[in-house]
Formats: structure tokens, sequence, C-alpha cells
């Protein structure tokens, strides 16, 4: 199950949009993950994703990981199983609405684009993809390119900085 937490407006059908984007990135990250012969390859699992503001993802990026700036997206891996039903818990996935309008009109996509591209980076990092190396970034990317054209949104693409 995909949960949506949401703290800033944003349209129920790009609501629609970013489950989908979640739900495409497990069953792609798990494919991939398998070819590679890793173990962590979950059959199903819960997430949470949270649409929020700066202020939030600002708090949690200083508190976390020691950088005093607002960011567009912060993921926070859990890895648990629930007790009673023995699924897996991946994580929470939280997302900067200002920040992803931002780099949207920067970007000349939509918002709704931009939060699909922002889940599935988030979600691929909940299964346990890292871009802090070279080798880890182009694993990373290629996945992340992958999942965008299956979601049809080939032409988002993440804006290195």
């Amino acid at each position: 199950m995909i949960y949506i937490e949401v703290k800033q407006d944003f349209s129920d059908a790009a609501l629609l949009d970013a489950k989908r984007a979640a739900r495409l990135t497990l069953d792609a990250g798990r494919s991939v993950l398998l070819s590679e012969g890793l173990e962590f390859a979950p059959a199903s699992a819960d997430m949470t994703i949270v649409l929020t503001d700066d202020a939030q993802l600002h708090e949690l990026n200083r508190e976390y990981l020691g950088v005093d700036a607002p960011t567009d997206v912060l993921s926070f891996p859990a890895s648990e199983s629930d007790p009673e039903t023995g699924t897996l818990y991946l994580g929470d996935i939280l997302i900067s609405i200002p920040r992803a309008k931002q780099q949207a009109e920067a970007a000349g996509h939509s918002l709704e684009d931009e939060v699909q591209l922002l889940v599935v980076h988030g979600t691929l990092h909940l299964l346990g993809y890292d871009h802090a190396e070279a080798g880890e970034k182009a694993r990373m990317w290629k996945a992340q390119a992958e999942v965008m054209s299956g979601l049809g949104l080939s032409h988002v693409k993440v804006q290195d900085t």
C-alpha cells in the first residue's frame, strides 16, 4: 500500500500519478535488483509519501543530514515488517511542493511531472539506490530513466546541480 499525506495543495489526479510512479518504481526496482542478484527485492511493500513544504524539508535536512538548507526530496528508509501481515514497510519520502514547482518551471515541464520524478527518485533511494559515487549514480540514473520512460515521462530528467 502506498500512503500519501498531503500538507500542500495538490490535485487528486496528481496524487494518483504519484502513487502510480511509486508503484512502477517498486516493480521496476524489484526487477533490476533481482537481475543483479541482490537479495533485497521485495515482492510487495508499503511506503508513505508526504507532500509538504520547504520549511519541513529544511528542518529534516539539517537534523538528519547536517545540511542547513531546504531540498526537493528526502527519503527515510525503514525496512521494517508489519508484525501482523509480514508486509515490508520501506519507509517515507517527503517532497517539497514549492521547490518541486520551482524546478518544474525551470525545466519547462509540469509540477505533476516533477513530483513523479521526485517520487521515482525517492523510491529508488528506499530500494537502496544512491548517487554519492559515480558508479552508483550511473546505476541509479539508468533505473530512474527506465521508470520515467515507463511512465511516459522520458522528457523529464533530474537537474544535476
